[in-house]
């Protein structure tokens, strides 16, 4: 056997600590449910609202390139003819 001591009280605050950040967590998530249920009672749109959120966590160079490689690839699949949609749809 090793005369390795492990420091059992200091592992056990580690864990006792990660387990309330854990309920924590759970908790606010909790919290975010209810927000998104009562906007949606108030006739708003829960996966715009969710888009939103998303998009003002990217910095704005970040947004403004996702938009522009998203208009790209619309108007590059709207400009395709017929027989390229369906070939590769094939």
């Amino acid at each position: 056997m090793s005369d390795v001591t492990i420091p059992g009280g200091k592992i056990r605050a580690f864990v006792e600590r990660i387990e309330n950040i854990d309920s924590e967590i759970q908790q606010l998530n909790e919290q975010k449910k209810e927000v998104f249920a009562e906007a949606k009672g108030d006739g708003f749109d829960v996966k715009i609202l969710k888009e939103i959120v998303k998009l003002r966590k990217q910095d704005e160079e970040e947004r403004d390139e996702r938009e522009s490689m998203l208009d790209l690839y619309m108007r590059a699949m709207e400009q395709a003819t017929p027989a390229e949609k369906t070939a590769k749809a094939a």
